[in-house]
């Protein structure tokens, strides 16, 4: 029997199971490409088959919330990819009480630091303010994203949802660019070498001069930025 995809008497887009397949393997490359782009993030929680699982699920509502697939499915899918695994991280509680009491100790030391140093503070001085180890101080920071990150992610998918009150992509693009330039031209940058490029955040701190956890932290504060103009727009 040949796969195949149809309209709905009520308009909803409809494919088979066979078709369905074809689509997963088709935009398999969006899952690991995700998974890649996260694993840096929450490196301490993250099981590479077990995610790759669970964006497999967030393609297949994809495929089956989107309808045809066009030019604008890609980022569609990758957000709806992505989304789905911070999710399951969520739900996993991957960030325990003692890593968040760290987390915020980190934060607390950063500070710290600074006002003394009168600059960012590197991870070894980090770590030795801590009495921790540098791989420690830099899982507590990778630990401190994924709920800014989901918010954003939130907000980047309804966009781009079809129909049902999406922006369309040509809109959602210049609403993001409109709010990216009330931003600092460092956080801008970011943002696009993250968002637009897939970058992660070790190729990040080779861009911009800086260490791997210190573009953790920055991104984490652009994310709450643009997170505040989001619940304005």
């Amino acid at each position: 029997m040949e796969a195949y995809c149809s309209d709905s008497l009520d308009g909803a887009y409809q494919c088979n199971a066979n078709d369905e397949a074809q689509l997963l393997r088709r935009y398999a490359h969006l899952v690991k490409r995700a998974c890649a782009h996260l694993r840096s993030q929450v490196s301490a929680a993250f099981n590479q088959e077990d995610f790759e699982q669970v964006g497999l699920m967030g393609l297949l509502e994809a495929i089956r919330r989107y309808g045809e697939p066009d030019q604008a499915f890609e980022s569609f899918a990758f957000k709806r990819i992505r989304g789905a695994i911070l999710d399951e991280l969520r739900r996993q509680d991957w960030r325990p009480r003692q890593v968040r009491q760290a987390a915020h100790d980190l934060n607390h030391h950063h500070r710290k630091l600074y006002n003394r140093l009168g600059r960012a503070p590197s991870d070894q001085e980090l770590a030795e303010e801590m009495g921790i180890s540098l791989p420690e101080v830099r899982e507590l920071v990778y630990a401190n994203q994924a709920e800014e990150m989901q918010c954003l992610e939130d907000w980047l998918t309804k966009g781009l949802e079809p129909g049902g009150g999406g922006m369309g992509e040509f809109e959602l693009k210049r609403t993001l660019a409109k709010m990216l330039g009330s931003l600092k031209q460092r956080e801008q940058l970011l943002l696009v070498l993250y968002y637009q490029h897939d970058m992660n955040m070790k190729e990040i701190a080779q861009v911009l001069g800086l260490t791997e956890s210190r573009v953790c932290q920055l991104h984490k504060e652009c994310l709450a930025n643009l997170n505040k103009l989001i619940e304005r727009h």
